[in-house]
C-alpha cells in the first residue's frame, strides 16, 4: 500500500471547499482511494466551541489540537485496513494551521499538552498546499457564504493568510498557489502540483535557469519570506535508464532525508519521491562508494511579485550563482528580484545542471 498524507490549507475564502471536490475527482480517476479529514475549527465553531466561548484562547487551542491529531490518527488507522494500493489522505487544514491563531507562548503550551515538537507536527504530513485567500488579489470574490464559521474581514483575512504561510514555511514540501489567475486555473495548478508530488505522469515542467552575480547573502536573508536551506545530494549509479538521487535537507538545524527516482514515460517525466531515515541515507551513501556523485549547495527561496525564485549557491563559486524558477506557461514573463544581477540565461545548458556541477566537487 502507498499511503500519502497531505494538507490543503489557505487563508479565508481561498477556494478550499471547491478544491476538495476537484481533488476527489482527479485522483479517483488515477486509482487513488481519497479520504478527507474535515476541518476541525469549522466543526468546533459551528458546534458552539470557539475561542470566544471557551475560558481562554489557549483552552480552545488545546482541545482543537487534541481533536485534530486524534482524527488524523484514526483516519490513518482506518486507511491501513483498506484493500487499496494507493490511498491519499487529504487534511482540510493541518495541526500547524493552529499556530497562526496563537502567540509563541500559547503554541509552546499546546505542544507540551500534546507531547509533540513543532518539527514532529510538520513532518506528520508529506506535503502542504496553500491556496492564497481571495482577499489578496481577488477581493471581489471574497465571501462568507460557503463557511458558517468564517468571521474575518478582508483586511483580517490578508493578515491571517500571511500568518498561515509563515507557520508552514518550515515544511520542505510547502507549495503556495496565488490568485494570479482565476479560480478554475488556480485549482488546475493545485491538481498539477499534487500530481507532480505523487509522481503521477504530467506534462514537462517549464523551468528557466539564470546565471547571476553572487549577491549580498546577508541582505538576501533579511528579505520577507526568504528561506535558507543547506542541501547535500548524491547521485547514485543505476542499472537502467532511471536516475536515482538521495538528498539531505537541513533547515534551522533539523535534517530530513529523501530518495527520488526519475525516468521518462511516453515522453513525460515521472518523479517518485519517498522519505528516508538517516540510517538508510548513510547506508546508501556507503554502498555507492567511489561511484558516488556528491553535491552540496545552499538554497535561498525568494518570493517576488507572485513568483518563487530559488537561488543556489555552490561552494566552488565565489563570484556567481544560479537562480531558477518554475513556470506554468511558456510565455510567462520573468523579472528577477532587484537583489539579483543577471549575467545570462542558461536554461537547458548541460554544464549548469546539478549532475554536471557535482563533478566540480571532486576537483
Amino acid at each position: 500500500m502507498k499511503l500519502t498524507k497531505i494538507v490543503i490549507t489557505g487563508g479565508p475564502s481561498a477556494g478550499k471547499t471547491t478544491a476538495m471536490s476537484w481533488v476527489q475527482n482527479a485522483f479517483s480517476k488515477l486509482g487513488y482511494t481519497v479520504l478527507f479529514v474535515p476541518e476541525t475549527a469549522t466543526e468546533f465553531i459551528t458546534g458552539g466551541v470557539a475561542p470566544w466561548t471557551c475560558g481562554t484562547n489557549l483552552d480552545y487551542q488545546k482541545v482543537q489540537m487534541e481533536l485534530q491529531l486524534t482524527k488524523e490518527r484514526l483516519f490513518e488507522k482506518a486507511a491501513r485496513t483498506m484493500k487499496a494500493d494507493k490511498i491519499l489522505i487529504v487534511c482540510d487544514r493541518g495541526a500547524i494551521d493552529n499556530r497562526a491563531y496563537m502567540n509563541d507562548e500559547e503554541f509552546a503550551a499546546v505542544l507540551r499538552e500534546v507531547g509533540k515538537t513543532e518539527q514532529e507536527l510538520l513532518l506528520g504530513y508529506d506535503a502542504v498546499f496553500h491556496l492564497v485567500s481571495a482577499a489578496k488579489g481577488a477581493e471581489e470574490f471574497y465571501t462568507y457564504a460557503n463557511n458558517a464559521a468564517r468571521y474575518e474581514s478582508v483586511s483580517q483575512a490578508v493578515v491571517m493568510d500571511d500568518r498561515l504561510i509563515e507557520a508552514w514555511k518550515g515544511h520542505p514540501r510547502h507549495c503556495v498557489i496565488d490568485n494570479s489567475v482565476e479560480l478554475r486555473e488556480k485549482l488546475k495548478k493545485l491538481i498539477a502540483q499534487i500530481r507532480d508530488f505523487l509522481g503521477e505522469p504530467a506534462p514537462p515542467e517549464i523551468e528557466r535557469k539564470f546565471l547571476v552575480e553572487m549577491p549580498d547573502l546577508e541582505r538576501l536573508e533579511k528579505l520577507p519570506g526568504c528561506r535558507r536551506v543547506e542541501i547535500e545530494q548524491a547521485y547514485l549509479p543505476t542499472t537502467n535508464d532511471e536516475k536515482l538521487r538521495i538528498r539531505k535537507w537541513v533547515e534551522d538545524g533539523q535534517a530530513i532525508y529523501y530518495k527520488t527516482r526519475r525516468r521518462r514515460v511516453n515522453g513525460r517525466r515521472l518523479e517518485v519521491e519517498e522519505r528516508l531515515t538517516q540510517r538508510s541515507y548513510m547506508e546508501m551513501m556507503e554502498e555507492a562508494g567511489a561511484a558516488l556523485q556528491l553535491l552540496r549547495k545552499t538554497r535561498y527561496s525568494i518570493p517576488y511579485q507572485g513568483q518563487q525564485f530559488q537561488l543556489n549557491v555552490y561552494p566552488f563559486w565565489t563570484d556567481q550563482a544560479i537562480v531558477k524558477i518554475e513556470l506554468n506557461e511558456e510565455d510567462a514573463q520573468v523579472q528577477l528580484p532587484p537583489e539579483l544581477t543577471l549575467i545570462r540565461e542558461v536554461t537547458g545548458e548541460r554544464e549548469y545542471k546539478d549532475y554536471t556541477l557535482a563533478a566540480l566537487m571532486r576537483d
